[in-house]
């Protein structure tokens, strides 16, 4: 985990994070909503490729920012305490 109080929760049941737990985890996926829905409505009909790579990359992105904010190695779980 990164210094400071997390952004994500890791889940119970499965990988990775779920929703986040902070303003500053809100803020991130506020920010990928708002830029995938910019990026389609400003070039989705002219460039579908292009917003399909952007896709892909913003999602990659917010994928790392979650899993070093979160609060906890992220591993599989079965929804058993460690």
């Amino acid at each position: 985990m990164a210094d400071g109080k997390p952004w994500f929760r890791v889940k119970r049941h499965g990988y990775g994070a779920g929703p986040p737990c902070s303003w500053e985890g809100w803020a991130v996926v506020a920010l990928y909503i708002g830029l995938l829905l910019a990026s389609a409505v400003l070039y989705g009909k002219a460039h579908p490729r292009l917003v399909g790579a952007f896709v892909v990359v913003m999602t990659l992105v917010v994928m790392l920012v979650a899993r070093w904010k979160s609060d906890a190695p992220w591993q599989w779980r079965d929804g058993e305490e460690d």
